[in-house]
């Protein structure tokens, strides 16, 4: 990684100074914690929570396995981890304020001893090589910078025989929703977030992150880059997501 000030990377639709990414995406999602699973109600239609449920059938959850949910935020992933009968799951976000909402999930929903909060970098993460049997990344990696040193992360921490998996916003491959959803994306949902939250720029950020994210194809070359096995795409509601799998073989 190389966080030289004269190097630029996307935010959104605009080049911003690398070093400076992380700060802007965090000061995002401060502003849209306390309101996240209405934003991603208002992104997906409501469809987000059918491909969380997708999305978590494919991990595969058993007792005996553990869960590293990258980018976990509000807690969905670790929580629909557990109660399909996974093992204990470790919550973890670079934005305290999205981990503070993920806490007071936990414990209202009764499984505050089965997750443990960690307020880290997915980049460069302090836990120990092959430690968990799952890692999941549900729409985070697309903020990330550095998106290679997240997958390298995510390899580094799995046990052999372990399992990375990412659902995220991706690319329409049908093509007559591709102009209703950019008029979803760029017309209406900035209003929306003004309406339901006072901040049409988040929302604007997150629909224009969408578009600069890698497509399928290239997020599997990156994977396989990154040293995973079997990798695998697949599509969700035409292309609008898509969940990526690779292992550490």
């Amino acid at each position: 990684m190389n966080d030289n000030p004269a190097q630029t990377v996307d935010f959104g639709f605009r080049s911003v100074p690398v070093a400076e990414k992380s700060g802007m995406v965090r000061a995002v999602f401060d502003s849209v914690a306390s309101r996240y699973d209405v934003m991603n109600d208002l992104m997906s239609l409501g469809i987000h929570r059918a491909w969380k449920r997708i999305f978590i059938n494919d991990l595969a959850p058993r007792p005996q396995h553990t869960l590293l949910d990258l980018a976990g935020g509000t807690g969905d992933i670790s929580f629909g981890w557990l109660r399909a009968g996974g093992g204990k799951a470790l919550l973890s976000d670079i934005n305290a304020a999205m981990l503070s909402v993920g806490r007071d999930r936990a414990l209202n929903l009764g499984f505050a001893a089965d997750v443990s909060l960690l307020v880290a970098d997915a980049e460069r993460l302090p836990l120990p090589d092959r430690c968990v049997d799952r890692v999941s990344m549900a729409f985070g990696l697309r903020n990330c910078t550095h998106k290679e040193a997240v997958l390298s992360e995510a390899r580094r921490v799995l046990k052999p025989g372990g399992r990375f998996l990412c659902l995220e916003f991706s690319h329409v491959k049908v093509a007559a929703l591709a102009p209703v959803y950019d008029a979803w994306s760029f017309k209406v949902l900035p209003r929306l977030g003004q309406m339901v939250a006072g901040d049409a720029d988040s929302y604007r950020y997150l629909a224009e992150s969408i578009r600069t994210f890698p497509d399928q194809e290239r997020l599997a070359g990156m994977m396989r880059a990154a040293g995973f096995g079997r990798v695998s795409v697949r599509d969700l509601s035409g292309g609008i997501a898509a969940i990526h799998g690779g292992w550490r073989l």
